[in-house]
């Protein structure tokens, strides 16, 4: 199995990676500002499942052939820009309606599931999760040692832990500023629409960065 020097410098790595914000981070304190912890927290639950389907896509081998297929990466990636595109513009056009959801008790103002999904389609389409799984990843698996799937799968595992306690911070700190937007519907129709903005923009991001080959 993997060393512990191993592990421990695959874990100091993931968490270099993860508190750079990226696109789940950034996703899931735009879900905090608009719903709350609630909405938050399964919108973490929804990254790391998606973050781990791709652990467990590199396992199998689909994660070498993603990263060695433009096409595939590519269509990945604007899948997933695309989808971020139109929850922004979904947000952007619904800022106005979000004063009950701030009054609403930290009640989300959608289903858990649909949260979920939406938090799973970010995860699994994240351009820069997908390569460093693709790419990073395989260079801490110890070959020699035999169970190189187990080894793919603990070390993803390692990662997931250490993303999900960073996650959830970061959408339980945005969380706690709800209380002054809460105070004037001005700020909330304001902050929807700049979150919405926010989220266009991550998906034009999302879009044009990544392998440029």
């Amino acid at each position: 199995m993997v060393s512990t020097d191993r592990l421990l410098a695959f874990a100091a790595m993931s968490f270099l990676l993860i508190v750079i914000p990226g696109p789940s981070v950034l996703f899931v304190i735009g879900r905090a500002l608009a719903q709350g912890r609630r909405a938050a927290l399964t919108t973490v639950a929804g990254n790391t499942l998606g973050a781990y389907v791709l652990v467990v896509a590199v396992a199998l081998g689909v994660g070498a052939v993603v990263e060695r297929s433009v096409l595939a990466f590519t269509t990945l990636k604007l899948v997933g820009a695309a989808y971020l595109v139109y929850l922004g513009v979904k947000a952007v056009r619904q800022r106005g309606s979000l004063h009950a959801a701030f009054t609403g008790n930290d009640r989300p103002a959608r289903g858990d599931l649909r949260t979920l999904w939406e938090g799973f389609v970010v995860g699994v389409a994240n351009p820069k999760t997908i390569v460093f799984f693709a790419a990073v990843l395989p260079q801490f698996v110890d070959r020699g040692a035999g169970h190189v799937t187990l080894q793919i799968l603990l070390l993803g595992l390692v990662f997931n832990v250490i993303a999900v306690a960073s996650d959830s911070v970061w959408g339980l700190a945005a969380a706690t500023t709800r209380s002054w937007f809460a105070r004037s519907p001005q700020r909330i129709a304001l902050v929807g629409g700049a979150g919405g903005l926010a989220m266009i923009g991550l998906g034009v991001t999302v879009a044009t960065t990544g392998r440029k080959d």
